[in-house]
């Protein structure tokens, strides 16, 4: 007997994996599984998902060097009344991935974006970099240029809560380095390798510890730079 799937219209910002497919939700799966449409960061990527639990909705790219063509076309179609789910390769849409745009114009024309929750590089490291949290910024990709990694460097330096941010393997240790000349070689810093994935890892220590690692890193890494002592944002519920 065929499975029963609800009707759904409007438009769905759908969390996938970041690396382990267990992480999966259910209600992401319902939700593929019902929708017109699957508008995705890759469409090779996430039809490899989609195969894996057997989902077959149409799919369609919608990522950052298209997406000024191809979110009018989403907008009319959800205006007709069509429901489409929004993915990246990984991770949760609009969190340093496409999606802002598409969502900012279907907000426009008066259709509420549906969130489907589960989990992000950020949030995973978030817990695992056993760094305070109760103030944190996300400053997403690490600029490549001096002048203006400089910068981001002494935001992070003059800001009194936690940091993270992702970063290239190729430029890892360049990068703990460079902080730890800026911020100080004794904050207080976590790198988050290859989250969910087979090779998983945390590593936590002061930037300078850190920084002294062996330059060898590969996979995918977010970077936690906790306050120094003197700096950090007192905790007003327990003063």
């Amino acid at each position: 007997m065929a499975e029963l799937t609800e009707k759904l219209t409007g438009l769905y910002l759908v969390a996938t994996p970041i690396g382990n497919l267990e992480d999966m939700t259910l209600r992401a799966l319902r939700v593929l599984k019902s929708v017109d449409l699957i508008a995705a960061e890759d469409t090779r990527h996430t039809r490899q998902l989609l195969t894996h639990f057997d989902i077959h909705a149409p799919l369609e790219s919608c990522h950052s060097f298209n997406e000024h063509q191809k979110v009018g076309k989403l907008v009319e179609r959800l205006r007709a009344g069509q429901s489409i789910a929004l993915v990246s390769d990984a991770g949760t849409p609009s969190l340093a991935d496409p999606g802002y745009l598409l969502v900012n114009e279907a907000l426009k024309a008066g259709i509420e974006p549906v969130v489907v929750p589960g989990v992000s590089a950020l949030t995973f490291a978030v817990t695992a970099s056993a760094l305070p949290v109760d103030h944190f910024q996300f400053l997403a990709f690490a600029p490549v240029k001096s002048g203006r990694k400089r910068k981001f460097m002494e935001k992070i330096r003059d800001y009194a809560g936690t940091t993270f941010f992702f970063e290239s393997p190729f430029r890892v240790s360049k990068t703990l380095r460079e902080l730890a000349g800026i911020a100080g070689a004794a904050r207080p810093a976590a790198i988050i390798r290859e989250a969910t994935k087979l090779h998983e890892e945390v590593k936590r220590g002061t930037l300078g510890e850190l920084a002294a690692l062996p330059d060898n890193w590969r996979g995918e890494f977010v970077i936690g730079v906790g306050p120094s002592d003197a700096d950090r944002v007192p905790d007003e519920d327990h003063l």
